[in-house]
């Protein structure tokens, strides 16, 4: 037996993986036992769950896989300290050296720290690049792809395109074939813009993305041509208005002149007026056209007609239902968990497939990788003004009829999904047919901006009836355009922009949401749902019984079904 443990810890979206003998055995973001929202603490949890459910001990690991390698940090150095011969650049370049340099050797001790852990452990440090690019195109279970990755930082790739291959004899083949180094950085761009906007960066990014539909492109359409501009492979950024990064806390992300042309950085609790719009707009549009750039590159440096997208950049699921909409692929591919927390996964799988013989098995479009609890044992006396009762009638029948009801319904079953997105294990429902449903999940469920959108689940057969996507969506990682009969029965879904980010679910991948779905057809002639995650605002998703608890008790849901009992207030 051989067993690899994949970690992320120690940056943010802490996360674990375990495959023993080629087989993906568990994975769980570490925020979702902990309650601590991106979270860069080692998980803890995480990895003690692991272990149980395997029935393995700390000496029965084999190989930690880690998803940095802390000496391509270094490569970064020389080119920054040569920099200093130019007295002009002294000032950029001194922080940016020293910056790399700490983080490379922060990094080397955490690298020894995790040894101690694991007493006969080795510990590979894979690049981070790498561990994307591996769990992206494992869990496609492609033959073959073109497999992109942007992000906003490895150790110093910031972008790579990659030509994947199954194994006719011998190993899985992925090279690199293209890659771009920081300072051009999509995913930079965009954090430091949601920072500048009034929103955290490495968080709030998708609220700016929703934003964008809101604005006027035009009106900073010529300063994000000029701030990322595309070369025939590739893409630079201007450092006269993103500064190139230091690593270092609180350095600006922004220049005085981006600025000067934009608008003063907006505080959280400003309003949002029509230049933050209009910014927004400009920023996710440039987003989109970066994106398809390197598609396109893509699709002609590998020739395939398949491409997997991972990476934090790989969450804009407007830009990747752009790809999707563009035709350059006849399918386009992004894991459940596509940034950081992910690499636990792909660095994981990337030290199997380099050392082991067994092709991986139990990644190919899984996502309910976390801890389950099907018979909760809940103190109930913790929540003494909510009231609970065990069903004794069909569970998807029961949830239809209280949701066609306008109920707005918590449901917790199953393994924790992996990822961002909640995908009928740990979600949000609600009828789309509710009048006012848009607002009040907003206003008094999720306690988030009344322009956020939600998104629908629909049973995958059904989904050219609302969508015109052409290919199934079960992570919720594309927006598609909708339909004619979508925007007279279900407006609800519909963003600002015409596109809703949907989920397709089949019978198989998830029966009790699948069925749901019917039920509540059967009532309303309707087969889609809103789906949005089990949480509030600056909460993550809920992985245990308690906090979904609090969820309900905190919040305006009217009901959570935890597993097979009804909980009310």
């Amino acid at each position: 037996m051989t067993a690899v443990l994949g970690l992320c810890s120690y940056t943010h979206d802490s996360a674990a993986a375990l495959i023993i003998d080629g087989r993906l055995v568990g994975f769980v973001e570490e925020e979702r036992l902990s309650q601590v929202k991106h979270t860069k603490a080692y998980p803890e949890r995480a990895v003690a769950w692991l272990l149980k459910e395997s029935g393995l001990r700390p000496k029965d690991i084999d190989v930690v896989a880690y998803n940095f390698s802390a000496g391509r940090y270094l490569r970064a150095v020389p080119c920054a300290s040569a920099l200093l011969l130019s007295a002009e650049t002294r000032g950029r370049a001194l922080p940016r050296a020293l910056g790399f340099t700490t983080v490379a050797l922060r990094t080397m001790a955490r690298e020894r720290t995790l040894a101690g852990k694991f007493p006969r452990a080795r510990v590979r440090a894979l690049l981070h690049h790498r561990a994307h690019q591996t769990y992206a195109f494992a869990a496609s279970g492609f033959e073959e792809a073109a497999v992109l990755v942007v992000d906003s930082l490895g150790e110093t790739q910031t972008t790579t395109i990659a030509y994947g291959r199954q194994p006719v004899r011998g190993r899985p083949a992925l090279r690199t074939l293209h890659a771009i180094d920081d300072p051009a950085s999509l995913g930079y761009v965009y954090g430091a813009v949601t920072m500048h906007l009034g929103w955290r960066r490495g968080d709030e990014e998708g609220t700016v993305m929703a934003l964008a539909a809101l604005g006027d492109p035009t009106r900073f359409r010529p300063l994000f041509t000029q701030a990322v501009r595309t070369t025939a492979s590739s893409f630079v950024v201007d450092p006269e208005l993103f500064p190139p990064r230091t690593l270092r806390r609180g350095a600006a992300r922004v220049t005085p002149r981006f600025v000067a042309a934009t608008c003063p950085p907006r505080a959280p609790d400003e309003p949002v007026e029509q230049v933050h719009r209009d910014l927004a707009a400009a920023l996710q549009e440039r987003t989109e056209t970066v994106l398809l750039h390197l598609a396109r590159v893509a699709r002609q440096r590998t020739g395939s007609n398949r491409l997997c997208v991972g990476g934090g950049v790989a969450a804009n699921c407007v830009g990747i239902g752009r790809i999707v909409e563009e035709g350059l692929f006849e399918e386009v591919f992004v894991p459940p968990s596509p940034g950081d927390s992910g690499t636990a996964i792909g660095a994981a799988a990337a030290v199997h497939v380099a050392t082991a013989p067994q092709r991986l098995t139990d990644i190919e479009g899984a996502c309910y990788l976390g801890p389950s609890w099907p018979s909760p044992a809940v103190d109930w006396a913790r929540w003494p003004g909510l009231r609970a009762e065990r069903l004794t009638t069909d569970r998807a029948e029961f949830l239809a009829d209280q949701l066609a009801q306008g109920q707005i319904v918590g449901l917790f079953q199953g393994r924790v999904e992996a990822g961002p997105r909640a995908l009928g294990n740990r979600s949000i429902l609600a009828s789309p047919l509710s009048e006012g449903v848009v607002e009040r999940l907003n206003a008094t469920v999720k306690f988030r901006e009344l322009f956020r959108p939600f998104a629908p689940v629909v049973p995958e057969q059904r989904l050219g009836e609302y969508f015109t996507l052409g290919q199934a969506a079960p992570f919720m990682s594309m927006a598609s355009r909708v339909t004619t009969k979508a925007r007279e029965q279900i407006p609800a879904i519909v963003h600002a922009n015409s596109t809703a980010r949907v989920q397709t679910v089949r019978p198989d991948d998830n029966p009790l949401l699948h069925a749901v779905l019917d039920a509540f057809a059967r009532r309303t002639g309707v087969p889609v749902l809103i789906n949005t995650s089990l949480n509030v605002k600056g909460k993550p998703i809920c992985g245990t019984p308690e906090m979904a608890l609090d969820c309900l008790a905190g919040s305006g849901l009217d009901a959570l079904l935890l597993e097979d009992w009804w909980v009310t207030k």
